[in-house]
């Protein structure tokens, strides 16, 4: 199942210490230059949707959309991350193209 790779990666990032979760921490490393990527679960509400979009847009960072971003970091509440490092980055994009390959 390629949820499982996202999965894996996400967890993967998060044990590294290359992420910050949380919409307040997530903000403050978009802020400081250091968010390579931002992941945010589908439900987020459409306030924080339209806050992380405008602040990736600003700095130029890609915003993705992914399922239940908590529960793959073991955060179950948070539904944004930011992922600091360039190389987890490039391995949650292509996981994330894979599911996207194989599931629809």
């Amino acid at each position: 199942m390629a949820e499982t790779k996202l999965f894996n990666s996400l967890g993967l990032c998060r044990r590294a210490g290359k992420c910050q979760s949380g919409e307040f921490a997530a903000a403050r490393a978009l802020k400081a230059g250091k968010a390579k990527l931002v992941l945010l679960e589908k439900t987020a509400s459409e306030n924080t949707k339209d806050r992380f979009s405008a602040l990736c847009a600003g700095r130029n960072i890609p915003l993705m959309l992914v399922p239940e971003v908590g529960r793959a970091i073991g955060r179950e509440g948070h539904v944004v991350m930011a992922v600091t490092d360039i190389q987890f980055a490039n391995m949650i994009r292509d996981a994330v193209a894979s599911e996207t390959e194989v599931g629809g």
